[in-house]
């Protein structure tokens, strides 16, 4: 061997240890940023704003032209859709955060473009549009009593119980929801067996080093409403989607992976737990040029 491939071998080996290192200290990125990356190196926003644009073509065929439409985010995160979002709803859009951070994005944004039709509101949807009793007082308190013609639950229901979704889903469309409103809402589909998905990846992982699984599912969720009395004149929509994310980066790769594996808030994986999931990922999709995979439920609801 020569000295000149000696000397390539030893500095790709460096490069891949100096690769891993960053890896792994992209789990102490925050999470804004995580779903910043997300947002730009994935086709997962224009996916979801296709659905979201199909939803709001049918509530303009069904209400007057005249009438202004109001909306509300939750769980709106910076809200990667906005400008649709606030050049469609002009009677108010209300953007609903348990986190500042993406709300300071937003009210910066508001106050720069002199808007004056949005307004942001950080609160637990868990703890206020739950139950009824809750709902009712959001709606006289924070929507000045108007019902919204469009709510989003945009990659939010994450944060949520599985067993509070009927209750979650009643308030909201008994509540909030407009005469001739929708819902929609998003979220990564519980079920994938490909290798390549975000699915498997948290399933293996989170399942390898703590049991758990990935056990919220929308589309099935979905298809139980046709048997809840409360929306049996509901109109009730459930499409899977594929995404793909990539980028050549790989300590922002990294830093999406952590999201997905929900590294630090809820799994807390030791240094060697990482180094593994770090050289897993390295090996088979930054070093490979192969795009992460995301199959995600849509989930519509309208009258």
């Amino acid at each position: 061997m020569t000295e000149r491939i000696k000397r390539g071998i030893m500095n790709s080996k460096s490069e891949k240890i100096r690769l891993i290192k960053k890896g792994i200290r992209a789990g102490e990125v925050d999470m804004y940023d995580e779903d910043t990356i997300w947002s730009q190196n994935s086709s997962d926003k224009v996916d979801i704003a296709e659905m979201l644009m199909l939803v709001i073509r049918n509530i303009h065929r069904t209400v007057p032209a005249n009438r202004l439409l109001k909306a509300l985010s939750i769980g709106s995160g910076s809200e990667p859709q906005f400008q649709i979002l606030e050049a469609t709803f002009r009677g108010r859009l209300c953007l609903l955060d348990i986190d500042s951070i993406p709300l300071s994005v937003i009210n910066r944004r508001i106050k720069s473009n002199w808007i004056g039709h949005v307004s942001t509101i950080q609160a637990d949807y868990n703890k206020t549009l739950v139950h009824i009793a809750d709902a009712q007082r959001f709606l006289r308190e924070e929507l000045g009593g108007s019902s919204q013609d469009l709510i989003t639950l945009h990659h939010s229901l994450y944060y949520s119980s599985e067993s509070d979704w009927g209750k979650l889903f009643r308030s909201l469309y008994v509540i909030i929801l407009a005469e001739q409103g929708a819902i929609h809402a998003v979220m990564m589909s519980s079920d994938c067996s490909e290798k390549d998905s975000t699915t498997w990846l948290y399933n293996h992982f989170a399942g390898k080093y703590f049991g758990c699984r990935n056990d919220q599912d929308l589309a099935s969720f979905g298809k139980t409403l046709h048997n809840n009395s409360c929306f049996e004149k509901a109109y009730i929509n459930v499409e899977t989607h594929r995404v793909k994310f990539f980028t050549d980066d790989f300590e922002k790769f990294m830093a999406v992976i952590w999201m997905i594996l929900l590294y630090p808030n809820v799994h807390d994986y030791t240094q060697d737990q990482r180094e593994e999931i770090t050289e897993y990922v390295y090996g088979n999709f930054y070093k490979t040029g192969k795009p992460l995979i995301q199959m995600q439920d849509h989930l519509v609801i309208s009258r």
